[in-house]
């Protein structure tokens, strides 16, 4: 998994699956939301997104008053978000290529 940002705007590409990558991705948004309270989140092409992001993403909404929109590249994972009715907790949107 490789994770970059550009001000507000996050993008991840490839799976999350570790603890290492949910390490990664609290580190930079810990860093990115002490400068906005809204974070954009581009989920290039994970199919899948651990419980431990989906908590503290949870955690940076209802407690630190962040907004998050999430931009979903593969149909697995927005229906998984689907599945588990977080479609507008994060603000997800389908970014499909096909």
């Amino acid at each position: 998994m490789e994770i970059t940002n550009v001000g507000s705007k996050v993008t991840i590409q490839g799976n999350i699956k570790s603890v290492g990558d949910h390490q990664k991705i609290k580190n930079l948004l810990d860093s990115v939301s002490q400068d906005s309270t809204s974070i954009t989140i581009d989920l290039k092409d994970s199919i899948s997104i651990t419980s431990s992001v989906i908590g503290y993403l949870i955690k940076l909404i209802h407690k630190d008053n962040i907004n998050i929109s999430m931009k979903v590249g593969d149909i697995r994972l927005y229906d998984l978000l689907d599945d588990l009715n977080l479609i507008s907790t994060f603000n997800a949107k389908k970014t499909l290529s096909s």
